[in-house]
């Protein structure tokens, strides 16, 4: 890094001669120049107030008389008038060779060089005009003069004044010689033009004792001396009345002798030729800053002047007076460039990069120089000069560009270097073993970070701003957390082009604690967003997709500037939780469905209450509410894949389930109610025995009838109570749920559709899309068989119960047979066939057939005391079976023959019971009795219990066909086997 800003000089000498560039690279890419700042000086206060004009002219006093004392030429005055004329011919040495070196023999600066200054052409004297500066060649110690704003006038005043001192002090060298005093003894009034400039210049020396002596001394004073007490009662009385300074003058002579008794105090008492007057500090400092502040150019205070080397070279021979060394002034000058660089609005790039290379310097000093006094104004200079840069370090973005990143490496090595060096020296101050730890690196850290920060907050406010004013207007309707993502990926971007190549000089992972940092800041925004969101939207879809991309390309930015790294990256990694903005949006959707799927359940139960299950109204012949339900599945599913996310596939099941328990919970409602088979089928009546069909009186009949239709009706009051449970309303259920079958076909191949052309698109999205709804439309199924047999079963034995259960063949079977049955279970069958849907007309169709089977057996082998056959009555009842089967043939319109056949099985099979003799029908029953038996059925034949499922082979139903048999013989066998009574 040295070396880089140490080789500015000559790389930017190249530079200037391209396009004739007048200004260097650094003065071209300055920092702006916002507001002049000023800095405090770091030396401290005088405890006096003593003028910089003051400490100034004070300074040059100093130099003059240093120069003289270490001159090999004696000092001489030449008078004003003398002087003036001697200007138009070749000089003469009116002072010691080295100030009166001519300029016009200057080489190039080795100092420039060293601090990386460009050098420039001859510089004008101030006040000198082009042919003026031909005719005479100017002397260092002029040029001094005129850099110091030193009056001739005063300037041949001093110097008169010094030939006095060294007449008077023949021999003694400057170090011996306090100054002020001397001054004080030599000048008279008459040698200035009024009283009141004599009087004011013998206020600024008595000042200046004071405090050399009492104030700043570098030997502190002891209490117990009473010598500061009365120098004090001396200024002090000087101060008001002018002090008479005449040699043999007793208070001069007594000024004289405590200052010199004050002034040549030593730390170990010894005797010593150095006087200490003007060598404590910051008295010192102050003055010696003077001095140095004369290698800026009066005309141009940017720049430096060409012959900084000679002018340093006198200045250095008044450390001797000031108490200097090397290393106070490299602190010193660091401090004179570094302030001159801030307080002229930081134009001149060449100062910034001069007092970086200085500051290389004390670095080097500073390890060895362990005096109190230095490390106190080492730490002062370094305080403020770190300040200064931290001040725009630690917000870089406002002060620096793509075309000041030099500008920006030069700042971050001056405030890098001042805080390394501050460490180690409170270190070495405190005698503690420094803990291990890279300054530069953690200094580099805290800057990127509070940069990156404070730009993040900035754009964040230009954001807000644009988005009010934006508002207004009706344009750029972008979420704020949107535009803001995209700024944030254009700042990290621009941080790892700019400014990541400067700063990875002192930090490796530059790039990634910046976008880390553009993380976290993005990140706690994102958070508070994402906890006040209630519902889901596509503006806030918006904004986590935004943060999802954003994220990526932080991630990218780490991940490739990690690549070196020990680590591999793993601790900016780690400084990046994820925004996790899937889980967001997955969490959203996911309350999304719930909003949908709590609407849908909503919608179902309120058209649930609604609906009437009129099969007229629509001609479909389904229930609007279905349609309604339906309609507010698909716009579900619709809305669903229109979010802009790219899970659908994921999250689908979470909806369709959803809606599968939804309609479940229509299709459940749908049938609820309904009943089933045996909420129709009439309980049987007890087992009773006949004897003759002449004791079945017409009374007993009707009562009989009567009392069966009470017990149905009780039995079937809450299914027939509500209009809603009507036949045509069980039709348009039926309907209803072969509609909702049929859409979810369609639903089902929709959504693989809408999965094909959506995001999450792959080639097995269909695997488990095809078991969407299953259960819905099982249930569906399950749902219509339920209803068809319900219908079924209520039409043969509720509907028209009174032609079957309350009419066919009770009394005689010739003149109660099925004809009053069949025509109005014809007219049934015609409005079923007009209602019902054709793709379960059938099936209905068929349960009403095997219904109407169920019905005639039950009147055959369980009609109550009210039926008795004999032997004869068995042509007639299959003839009357066989018309029941026609009914349903229709002539080969109806069910199918196999069908038929398949379903009269039964009914067929029993009917041959009917024409069984009547012993041979007890020969069957004891057999079949026995084999369900066993050997228990031997003594005595047990009473079989009624099973339900008739058949010729089945003991119970052998026994009831004896129990209608009317006949003695089957009379006395169940009277004297089970004792049954001939009524109930």
């Amino acid at each position: 890094m040295s070396g880089r800003l140490r080789d500015r000089s000559s790389s930017q000498a190249k530079r200037h001669s391209h396009h004739q560039m007048t200004t260097t690279v650094a003065a071209a890419a300055a920092m702006p120049n916002f507001l002049t700042e000023t800095l405090p000086c770091p030396f401290g206060e005088l405890a006096t107030n003593l003028s910089d004009s003051a400490l100034r002219e004070t300074a040059y006093e100093i130099l003059v008389g240093a120069c003289r004392s270490t001159g090999g030429k004696p000092l001489t005055y030449i008078s004003q008038s003398e002087r003036n004329s001697e200007r138009t011919a070749t000089p003469t040495l009116t002072s010691t060779a080295s100030l009166q070196r001519s300029l016009t023999s200057t080489a190039a600066s080795k100092v420039k060089k060293a601090l990386g200054l460009r050098s420039s052409g001859r510089k004008k004297v101030s006040g000198e005009s082009d042919s003026e500066r031909v005719k005479k060649a100017v002397t260092i110690g002029e040029m001094l003069r005129v850099q110091m704003g030193i009056s001739e006038q005063t300037d041949s005043r001093v110097r008169r004044a010094l030939l006095r001192v060294a007449a008077a002090q023949l021999g003694r060298r400057i170090e011996s010689v306090v100054l002020p005093l001397e001054m004080l003894q030599q000048l008279k009034p008459s040698d200035f033009p009024n009283q009141g400039e004599y009087e004011a210049w013998q206020r600024r020396n008595l000042k200046l004792l004071e405090a050399g002596l009492l104030l700043h001394p570098l030997l502190p004073l002891d209490k117990t001396d009473a010598a500061p007490q009365r120098l004090r009662q001396i200024i002090r009385g000087a101060l008001e009345k002018p002090l008479e300074t005449g040699k043999n003058n007793e208070s001069m002579q007594a000024l004289r002798s405590i200052v010199l008794s004050l002034a040549c105090r030593t730390f170990d008492g010894s005797a010593s030729e150095t006087i200490h007057w003007a060598d404590g500090f910051p008295l010192n400092l102050r003055i010696y800053q003077m001095l140095l502040e004369a290698c800026f150019d009066v005309n141009d205070e940017t720049s430096v002047i060409e012959e900084v080397d000679e002018v340093l070279e006198l200045i250095k021979k008044t450390w001797v007076v000031l108490g200097m060394n090397q290393m106070l002034h490299n602190l010193c000058f660091l401090w004179i460039l570094f302030n001159r660089y801030v307080a002229t609005g930081e134009v001149e790039g060449d100062l910034l990069f001069a007092a970086n290379n200085l500051l290389m310097e004390v670095e080097k000093d500073s390890k060895s120089m362990k005096d109190p006094n230095y490390s106190k104004i080492l730490s002062s200079t370094l305080s403020a000069i770190l300040g200064w840069a931290e001040k725009r370090l630690l917000a870089y973005h406002n002060y620096f560009h793509s075309d000041n990143t030099e500008l920006l490496e030069c700042v971050v090595s001056v405030g890098v270097l001042s805080a390394k060096i501050m460490v180690e020296d409170i270190s070495h101050e405190y005698r503690k073993k420094r803990k291990e730890f890279d300054v530069a690196h953690e200094r580099v850290d805290t800057y990127i970070r509070s940069s990156l920060r404070t730009a993040f907050f900035q754009i964040m406010e230009k954001v807000k701003s644009s988005k009010r004013s934006s508002n207004k207007n009706q344009q750029n309707q972008l979420p704020f957390l949107s535009i803001l993502a995209q700024d944030v990926s254009t700042l990290a971007f621009s941080e790892k082009a700019i400014f990541s190549p400067i700063l990875k000089r002192w930090h490796p992972l530059s790039a990634g604690v910046a976008v880390a940092t553009l993380h976290s800041c993005y990140g706690n925004e994102l958070k508070q967003f994402v906890s006040s969101i209630g519902e889901l939207t596509p503006d806030i879809l918006q904004v986590l997709r935004a943060a999802e991309k954003l994220e990526k390309d932080l991630v990218q930015i780490a991940v490739e500037n990690s690549v070196d790294s020990e680590d591999g990256g793993k601790s900016i990694i780690r400084e990046m939780p994820p925004y996790e903005a899937e889980s967001v949006v997955s969490n959203l959707v996911k309350s999304w469905i719930k909003t949908r799927l709590d609407r849908l359940k909503e919608w179902v139960d309120r058209n649930l209450q609604q609906e009437v299950w009129d099969p007229r109204a629509n001609k479909e012949r389904f229930a609007p509410s279905s349609v309604e339900v339906l309609r507010i599945v698909d716009e579900a599913l619709e809305a669903f894949f229109l979010l802009p996310i790219s899970i659908h596939a994921a999250l689908l099941p979470d909806l369709t389930n959803g809606i599968d328990r939804c309609l479940q919970h229509y299709i459940s409602k749908a049938k609820s109610g309904c009943g089933t088979r045996s909420t129709f089928v009439p309980s049987m009546p007890a087992l009773t025995r006949c004897s003759s069909r002449s004791k079945v009186s017409g009374v007993f009949k009707k009562k009989e009838k009567f009392q069966k239709a009470q017990s149905r009706k009780s039995q079937v009051g809450t299914t027939n109570g509500n209009g809603s449970f009507g036949i045509p309303q069980l039709y348009c259920r039926i309907n209803t749920l072969q509609h909702i079958r049929t859409e979810l076909d369609v639903l089902a191949k929709r959504t693989i559709v809408h999965l094909r052309s959506s995001e999450s698109h792959n080639n097995n999205i269909a695997n488990g899309t095809g078991k969407a709804f299953e259960l819905s439309a099982a249930a569906c199924l399950e749902g219509i068989q339920q209803l068809c047999e319900a219908t079924a079963y209520k039409v043969i034995f509720q509907d028209l119960s009174h032609v079957l259960w309350d009419g066919l063949y009770v009394g005689e079977v010739s003149s109660s047979r099925i004809e009053p049955f069949l025509q109005e279970l014809e007219h049934y069958l015609e409005v079923l066939s007009l209602t019902v849907h054709d793709r379960v007309r059938t099936r209905v169709i068929t349960e009403v057939m095997k219904a109407s089977f169920d019905g005639f057996l039950l009147v055959l082998l369980a009609g109550g005391p009210a039926r008795a056959f004999s032997l004869q009555d068995y042509e007639t009842i299959a003839e009357d079976f066989k018309f029941l089967t026609d009914l349903f043939w229709s002539n080969g319109d109806g069910l199918p023959a196999d069908l038929i056949q398949k379903f009269s099985t039964t009914v067929k099979a029993i009917l041959p019971l009917f024409h069984t003799e009547t012993d041979s029908l007890i020969e069957q029953f004891k057999y079949m009795t026995a084999e369900s038996y066993g050997s228990s059925a031997k003594s005595k034949l047990p009473l079989p219990p009624t099973s339900g499922q008739w058949s010729p082979t089945e003991p119970n139903t052998l026994l009831r066909v004896l129990c209608y048999r009317s006949d003695e013989t089957a009379a006395k066998f169940l009277k004297k086997t089970y004792n049954l009574p001939k009524k109930l």
